[in-house]
Protein backbone atom coordinates (compact mmCIF):
# COMPACT_ATOMS: atom_id res chain seq x y z
CA UNK A 1 0.00 0.00 0.00
CA UNK A 2 1.33 3.43 -0.60
CA UNK A 3 1.83 5.96 2.17
CA UNK A 4 -1.64 7.90 2.52
CA UNK A 5 -3.67 5.79 -0.16
CA UNK A 6 -5.49 2.97 0.11
CA UNK A 7 -6.92 1.76 -3.60
CA UNK A 8 -10.86 0.70 -2.46
CA UNK A 9 -11.28 0.97 -6.46
CA UNK A 10 -8.84 -1.64 -6.89
CA UNK A 11 -9.90 -3.50 -3.96
CA UNK A 12 -13.11 -3.73 -5.00
CA UNK A 13 -12.58 -4.70 -8.71
CA UNK A 14 -10.43 -7.89 -7.40
CA UNK A 15 -13.15 -9.03 -5.26
CA UNK A 16 -15.65 -8.95 -7.71
CA UNK A 17 -13.55 -10.78 -10.32
CA UNK A 18 -13.07 -13.36 -7.62
CA UNK A 19 -17.29 -13.49 -7.59
CA UNK A 20 -17.00 -14.13 -11.27
CA UNK A 21 -14.29 -17.08 -11.11
CA UNK A 22 -15.79 -18.57 -8.22
CA UNK A 23 -19.34 -18.66 -10.07
CA UNK A 24 -17.42 -20.00 -13.41
CA UNK A 25 -15.66 -22.25 -11.31
CA UNK A 26 -18.81 -23.80 -9.79
CA UNK A 27 -20.36 -24.13 -13.44
CA UNK A 28 -17.02 -25.92 -14.43
CA UNK A 29 -16.94 -28.51 -11.85
CA UNK A 30 -21.60 -28.91 -11.83
CA UNK A 31 -22.68 -27.22 -14.85
CA UNK A 32 -25.18 -24.72 -15.33
CA UNK A 33 -28.34 -25.13 -12.92
CA UNK A 34 -31.61 -24.20 -13.58
CA UNK A 35 -32.21 -21.24 -16.09
CA UNK A 36 -28.54 -19.82 -15.36
CA UNK A 37 -26.45 -18.78 -18.39
CA UNK A 38 -23.36 -16.12 -18.85
CA UNK A 39 -22.82 -13.17 -21.17
CA UNK A 40 -19.02 -12.81 -20.75
CA UNK A 41 -17.55 -9.48 -22.24
CA UNK A 42 -13.95 -9.50 -23.02
CA UNK A 43 -10.95 -7.02 -24.52
CA UNK A 44 -10.07 -9.17 -27.41
CA UNK A 45 -6.59 -6.97 -27.12
CA UNK A 46 -5.58 -7.65 -23.85
CA UNK A 47 -2.31 -9.72 -23.15
CA UNK A 48 -2.62 -12.94 -22.88
CA UNK A 49 -6.15 -13.71 -24.70
CA UNK A 50 -5.51 -16.73 -25.97
CA UNK A 51 -7.87 -17.02 -29.17
CA UNK A 52 -7.58 -17.86 -33.05
CA UNK A 53 -6.78 -16.01 -35.55
CA UNK A 54 -9.99 -15.94 -37.58
CA UNK A 55 -12.02 -14.79 -34.93
CA UNK A 56 -9.99 -11.96 -33.53
CA UNK A 57 -9.97 -10.49 -37.18
CA UNK A 58 -13.58 -10.39 -36.44
CA UNK A 59 -13.51 -8.98 -33.17
CA UNK A 60 -10.35 -6.83 -32.52
CA UNK A 61 -11.58 -5.02 -29.72
CA UNK A 62 -14.02 -6.56 -28.45
CA UNK A 63 -16.65 -9.79 -28.11
CA UNK A 64 -19.44 -10.79 -25.72
CA UNK A 65 -19.33 -14.72 -25.73
CA UNK A 66 -22.24 -16.79 -24.27
CA UNK A 67 -22.31 -19.62 -21.92
CA UNK A 68 -25.87 -21.26 -21.99
CA UNK A 69 -26.26 -24.41 -24.49
CA UNK A 70 -23.53 -25.11 -26.23
CA UNK A 71 -20.13 -24.74 -24.21
CA UNK A 72 -17.19 -27.34 -23.93
CA UNK A 73 -14.23 -27.94 -21.57
CA UNK A 74 -14.29 -24.90 -19.50
CA UNK A 75 -11.55 -24.77 -17.19
CA UNK A 76 -10.91 -22.20 -14.49
CA UNK A 77 -8.07 -21.12 -13.42
CA UNK A 78 -6.47 -18.78 -10.76
CA UNK A 79 -6.11 -15.73 -13.16
CA UNK A 80 -7.92 -17.14 -16.18
CA UNK A 81 -10.68 -19.62 -17.48
CA UNK A 82 -10.65 -20.94 -21.03
CA UNK A 83 -13.45 -22.37 -22.62
CA UNK A 84 -14.36 -24.32 -26.60
CA UNK A 85 -17.48 -22.48 -28.36
CA UNK A 86 -19.02 -22.58 -31.87
CA UNK A 87 -18.97 -19.47 -33.86
CA UNK A 88 -21.09 -20.20 -37.31
CA UNK A 89 -20.00 -23.25 -36.96
CA UNK A 90 -16.26 -23.16 -36.29
CA UNK A 91 -15.00 -24.57 -33.39
CA UNK A 92 -12.45 -22.35 -31.38
CA UNK A 93 -10.93 -22.61 -27.63
CA UNK A 94 -10.43 -19.61 -26.03
CA UNK A 95 -8.11 -18.75 -23.11
CA UNK A 96 -9.48 -15.07 -21.07
CA UNK A 97 -7.43 -14.15 -18.57
CA UNK A 98 -9.57 -12.51 -15.54
CA UNK A 99 -8.64 -9.13 -16.00
CA UNK A 100 -9.49 -9.06 -19.65
CA UNK A 101 -13.20 -9.39 -18.99
CA UNK A 102 -15.05 -5.83 -18.99
CA UNK A 103 -18.50 -7.29 -18.41
CA UNK A 104 -20.33 -10.46 -16.74
CA UNK A 105 -23.86 -10.56 -17.00
CA UNK A 106 -26.58 -13.57 -15.52
CA UNK A 107 -29.35 -12.71 -17.18
CA UNK A 108 -31.47 -15.63 -15.48
CA UNK A 109 -30.29 -14.15 -11.98
CA UNK A 110 -30.48 -10.47 -13.33
CA UNK A 111 -27.11 -10.01 -11.94
CA UNK A 112 -24.24 -8.50 -13.89
CA UNK A 113 -20.81 -6.52 -13.42
CA UNK A 114 -18.87 -4.03 -14.62
CA UNK A 115 -15.38 -3.99 -14.49
CA UNK A 116 -12.67 -1.25 -15.40
CA UNK A 117 -11.01 -1.45 -18.35
CA UNK A 118 -7.39 -0.92 -16.47
CA UNK A 119 -4.74 -4.29 -16.81
CA UNK A 120 -4.53 -5.60 -12.99
CA UNK A 121 -0.73 -6.74 -12.76
CA UNK A 122 0.49 -9.54 -10.29
CA UNK A 123 1.96 -6.94 -7.96
CA UNK A 124 -2.16 -5.77 -7.87
CA UNK A 125 -3.25 -9.60 -7.56
CA UNK A 126 -0.93 -9.26 -4.47
CA UNK A 127 -2.51 -6.57 -2.64
CA UNK A 128 0.44 -4.31 -3.10
CA UNK A 129 0.03 -1.05 -4.65
CA UNK A 130 2.48 0.83 -7.08
CA UNK A 131 5.12 3.31 -5.17
CA UNK A 132 3.20 6.00 -7.29
CA UNK A 133 -0.65 5.08 -7.27
CA UNK A 134 -2.67 7.02 -9.86
CA UNK A 135 -4.53 9.63 -7.32
CA UNK A 136 -8.30 8.63 -6.54
CA UNK A 137 -11.03 9.98 -9.37
CA UNK A 138 -12.64 13.64 -8.45
CA UNK A 139 -10.69 13.25 -5.38
CA UNK A 140 -13.14 9.95 -4.07
CA UNK A 141 -13.73 5.93 -4.37
CA UNK A 142 -15.91 4.78 -6.90
CA UNK A 143 -19.17 3.70 -5.26
CA UNK A 144 -20.92 0.18 -6.51
CA UNK A 145 -24.38 -0.38 -6.60
CA UNK A 146 -25.55 -3.68 -6.82
CA UNK A 147 -29.60 -2.69 -6.35
CA UNK A 148 -30.38 -2.95 -10.19
CA UNK A 149 -29.56 -6.36 -10.11
CA UNK A 150 -31.33 -7.53 -7.43
CA UNK A 151 -34.88 -9.65 -7.58
CA UNK A 152 -38.18 -8.16 -6.39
Amino acid sequence: MAEGHIDYGGLMQRALRGVMAQTLGLVAEDGLVGGHHFYITFDTGHAGVDMPAWLRAQYPEEITIVLQNEYWDLMVLQDRFSVGLSFSGRSAALAIPFDAVTRFVDPHAEFGLKFDAHDVDDEDLSGEDDADPEPPHNGGGDVVSLDRFRKT
